[in-house]
């Protein structure tokens, strides 16, 4: 499956528009990832514990929209955003979402 975020692929053509596909993950923040955070906000620097928890954020509301995409009949996903919101203290929503479509080969 072709992932992009731009609204065509050069030298493919979109032959049918399949519809809006999404996908999302709610996370919340570990404690013991709150306290590494803090100490690591003392000294400065990347928070890994952090990046590792988006990046399986996005992994995962990428798969269900693919999985959608999938059920549709579609062999892409072009124009994809990602958006992120807050839900409550601690817990933030991560929502992948694009156009499925069937390109030419």
């Amino acid at each position: 499956m072709l992932v992009v975020n731009t609204e065509v692929v050069p030298g493919k053509q979109i032959l049918e528009v399949k519809g809006l596909v999404q996908g999302n993950t709610i996370r919340a923040k570990h404690v013991g990832r709150d306290i590494m955070a803090s100490l690591k906000n003392l000294v400065g620097g990347e928070l890994t514990a952090y990046t590792e928890l988006l990046t399986e954020a996005r992994r995962e509301a990428m798969t269900r929209m693919l999985a959608q995409a999938e059920r549709l009949g579609a062999n892409a996903v072009v124009n994809v955003r990602f958006s992120t919101s807050a839900i409550t203290s601690g817990a933030a929503e991560l929502y992948v979402y694009g156009t499925a479509v069937v390109l030419s080969d």
